[in-house]
């Protein structure tokens, strides 16, 4: 404490007072004593002692102010959010920020304004994460400024750590900018026929996260509106390099047949073919990159490429003695899709010299002998069996049987999914199938493929007692009483699908087989379950039929007509002695009118 006339101030820095000394070998002022006598060397001794204990002090003094710079973890002077957390631990200086944000709760907690282009919303900042990081604020306080003299003297203000929840605030604001924003046109050719058409790229306007993110935090801070900026994203890929990948790409080309030779012979690929294989995709930037898709290019030659290849073909399994067995594959040889994308690319923009050379490789088979031994497909799990009329001369029971042999012997993988559709593709006249009738509009009329659901049926009943999951069925429109009641699927070409999962760890193998009045199908795995049954619900809701007179004529198929109803199923599925499955299954059949090939009476 220091008095200066009748003010007394306070310094808590320690204060070092020194007083002027002699050090030993100054000369002796004029009139003093000499160096050599016992005087002078007592003088030097006390000059001695001074100086050792001016050094003491110094040292002292130093070591406090190093103390009081030093003391807590925050160095002096620092302020967050106007709290001064200077000279406290961690600890305190974490209690001493929460306190600030409890004073300020109510401006931190209030709606943040924001203004999105030309729309203004409010949101709560706990919506979307909007907080303060204390210990992570505290952290970047206390490491400020290390300095020494900083710490003792200076000040400094340190702004908090603000997170936030991006996803969530820029879903909150795009919904603020609503159709103010519009989505980037990615550039694109297409082909009609073998005319390319442009797309022309258009920029987005939208938000960017990161900018949304940075104004929303020093926004909230400040209790003040934030105005959010909105951005024009323009693709990478111009109208101008669209136009040109069109006149040196994809009309050149579509101009003239390009030559594929082999050491198998030659192939000559179409322009119809280069067009339906020749694609222009655009990555999220909206670069437009031109590729060859060989897949698409063997689907467009057909069967052209069946003169140099030979396709390889998986291993199988049959049913021998009451046992599966495996049917070994066969490697095959087809042209390197790789190196033919690639180099035909190359050649499409000439008009002269348009032939590559493809190189024939060895092609395995995707499902191996190896592979299939590995699957569990060691027994039958179900079986289920209908009933048809007419034998097997009958156009409806050629088809039946026609999809039964498509589908016998087909190996289905763990997880993978079973179309009927996608196994069999069309089933039109080229396939095999004849005209028998089909549910269209309300009423039986011939139609190519008829009786192919009682297959369908048949099959879905297997792999629904096998446990397997339903993915896609629809049942009939009418009730035919030579199907299970709701446990039965019809399929129409393109549009109705029969679809089920492998959803067990095992290979499925599907077995088919007839009589002159059945069809089996049986499902091959490893058993899972003990049992799977079917409880039914009674019939409600049932309706009679009419009778609808039609023209009589060769189109014309009488019905004798059913009831309407509807029902309810339920697959329950047991292992190890419990219900470890319970599934619904419900449906409501129209009534099938009594159609009767004849002029209504008057």
């Amino acid at each position: 404490m220091t008095l200066y006339g009748d003010k007394r101030l306070s310094d808590d820095r320690p204060t070092v007072q020194v007083t002027a000394v002699t050090w030993p070998g100054d000369e002796e002022p004029p009139g003093g004593k000499s160096a050599g006598s016992a005087g002078g060397l007592r003088s030097r001794r006390v000059q001695l002692l001074l100086a050792g204990v001016l050094a003491a002090a110094v040292l002292a003094g130093i070591a406090g102010v190093g103390a009081y710079a030093y003391a807590g973890d925050v160095p002096r002077g620092t302020t967050v959010l106007g709290a001064e957390l200077g000279g406290r631990s961690r600890a305190d200086a974490a209690k001493e920020l929460r306190a600030e944000l409890e004073r300020r709760a109510a401006t931190l907690n209030a709606p943040l304004t924001v203004v999105v282009g030309e729309a203004k919303a409010e949101i709560m900042p706990a919506d979307v994460g909007l907080a303060v990081d204390v210990d992570a604020t505290v952290t970047a306080a206390a490491e400020a400024d290390a300095h020494p003299v900083s710490r003792l003297v200076g000040s400094r203000t340190v702004e908090p750590v603000v997170t936030v929840d991006a996803a969530r605030l820029d879903a909150t604001l795009r919904k603020v900018l609503g159709k103010q924003g519009r989505d980037m046109t990615m550039p694109a050719i297409i082909f009609t026929g073998t005319t390319p058409k442009p797309v022309y790229p258009k920029p987005a306007l939208s938000l960017d996260p990161d900018q949304s993110v940075q104004v929303v935090k020093a926004g909230w801070l400040a209790g003040e509106p934030v105005t959010v900026p909105v951005v024009e994203q323009a693709p990478a890929t111009t109208r101008e390099e669209v136009d040109r990948l069109v006149a040196e790409l994809a009309e050149p080309a579509v101009a003239a047949p390009v030559t594929l030779t082999t050491d198998k012979g030659s192939v000559s690929i179409p322009p119809t073919a280069i067009a339906r294989a020749l694609r222009f995709s655009a990555d999220d930037a909206g670069k437009l990159t031109p590729r060859v898709d060989v897949k698409r290019l063997r689907s467009a030659l057909g069967d052209k490429l069946a003169k140099i290849e030979v396709p390889p073909k998986d291993a199988g399994m049959t049913i021998s003695g009451g046992k599966p067995k495996v049917v070994p594959g066969r490697a095959g040889q087809q042209v390197d899709t790789a190196a033919l994308g690639r180099d035909l690319l190359a050649v499409l923009p000439r008009t002269e010299g348009r032939t590559v050379t493809g190189q024939l490789k060895p092609s395995e088979p995707e499902l191996t002998e190896e592979k299939l031994a590995t699957l569990g497909i060691k027994e039958r799990v179900s079986t289920f069996t209908t009933r048809f009329p007419g034998g097997l001369s009958s156009p409806r029971s050629q088809n039946i049987i026609q999809a039964a042999k498509d589908v016998d012997g087909t190996v289905v993988q763990p997880g993978e999914t079973f179309s009927l559709n996608g196994h069999t593709g069309e089933r039109g006249y080229a396939q095999g199938y004849k005209d028998a009738p089909v549910i269209v509009g309300g009423k039986l009329v011939p139609g190519v493929g008829g009786g192919v659901s009682q297959f369908t049926t048949t099959l879905f009943n297997a792999t629904y007692y096998a446990g397997l999951e339903d993915v896609e069925h629809k049942p009939h429109s009418y009730y035919f009483s030579r199907y299970p009641a709701v446990i039965e699927s019809t399929i129409f070409w393109p549009d109705l699908d029969f679809k089920f999962r492998n959803n067990t760890p095992h290979g499925v193998l599907i077995d088919t087989s007839w009589t002159s009045s059945t069809i089996t199908v049986s499902i091959w795995s490893t058993k899972i379950y003990d049992s799977v049954k079917t409880e039914y619900g009674p019939r409600r809701n049932i309706t009679k039929p009419k009778t609808v007179y039609l023209e009589p004529g060769p189109r014309c198929i009488a019905a004798v007509g059913s009831d309407g109803f509807s029902q309810d199923a339920f697959r329950v599925i047991k292992k190890d002695g419990k219900v470890v499955k319970r599934e619904k299954f419900s449906w409501t059949y129209s009534a099938e009118p009594r159609f009767i090939c004849a002029p209504e009476p008057s």
